[in-house]
């Protein structure tokens, strides 16, 4: 699968995945800064973003979705970041393909299994006439029947797109997204560890880290560090310059 892909800076390959629902755009801010030290590949996975869509997605094929982007782009070694479901992604890749990642950053995301509580966000989403609508503004009006926080409403509708005839489109498959929503909630579905340097980033205000994640984290990322940014899920997009600070303190080994 050929992935969207956009592309900042240059030096050493940094690659960002991002989470569920979610896509590039999320990163553009950061990624033209991260684009100072490196070369920035903010990559929209399958069924999200630009991606094309297929009626599968786990953490095996997000993996090898991966693995294909970087021989495609000759990277043979990289740094790599995501959150939340892209943190699942590059803690599979890593375990894998270890001598493939530099660094690792994990953002408010653990190796376990969770369930999924996109549901109801999937239902609102599914929920708005496109063939109706005239302006982002309506949307989200139905959007806050299902969502009452106004900056997941306007997260999500990021992902509300117009074609060339100016009717709205959502960008991620949402069907094979909810129909395969407990795939998404899995844990590693590759055994083994990743030696290599890692950093867990933790939203002090999100409830993705529970007591003894840590101990669980040692045992696959036996090397890892650990912050945590007074956040909820979304660390980067509600601490972006706390959040670029520690990533790049970590890059570059200070």
């Amino acid at each position: 699968m050929k992935l969207f892909f956009r592309q900042y800076g240059q030096g050493e390959p940094l690659i960002i995945l991002h989470g569920l629902l979610g896509s590039s755009d999320n990163w553009h801010s950061l990624g033209r800064l991260f684009g100072e030290s490196f070369t920035v590949y903010l990559v929209d996975q399958r069924n999200h973003g630009q991606s094309p869509h297929s009626d599968q997605i786990n953490y095996n094929l997000l993996t090898e979705d991966l693995e294909a982007f970087m021989k495609e782009n000759k990277i043979e070694r990289a740094n790599l970041i995501g959150h939340s479901m892209g943190g699942k992604t590059v803690m599979n890749f890593a375990v894998k393909n270890p001598a493939k990642v530099n660094k690792l950053i994990v953002v408010d995301i653990v190796p376990k299994y969770y369930v999924v509580r996109h549901d109801r966000l999937i239902e609102g989403m599914k929920a708005i006439p496109l063939d109706e609508i005239t302006s982002r503004s309506e949307a989200e009006i139905i959007m806050s029947g299902y969502e009452p926080e106004a900056a997941v409403r306007q997260f999500l509708l990021k992902n509300l797109a117009r074609d060339d005839e100016g009717k709205f489109y959502w960008r991620p498959n949402l069907h094979a997204i909810d129909e395969h929503l407990d795939e998404i909630g899995a844990g590693m579905v590759y055994p083994g560890s990743f030696e290599g340097t890692t950093l867990f980033v933790n939203g002090e205000r999100s409830n993705y880290f529970a007591e003894g994640d840590q101990e669980l984290i040692a045992k696959i990322f036996p090397h890892a560090q650990f912050a945590t940014l007074n956040t909820g899920h979304w660390v980067q997009a509600e601490k972006p310059q706390e959040f670029a600070q520690l990533a790049l303190q970590f890059l570059h080994g200070k």
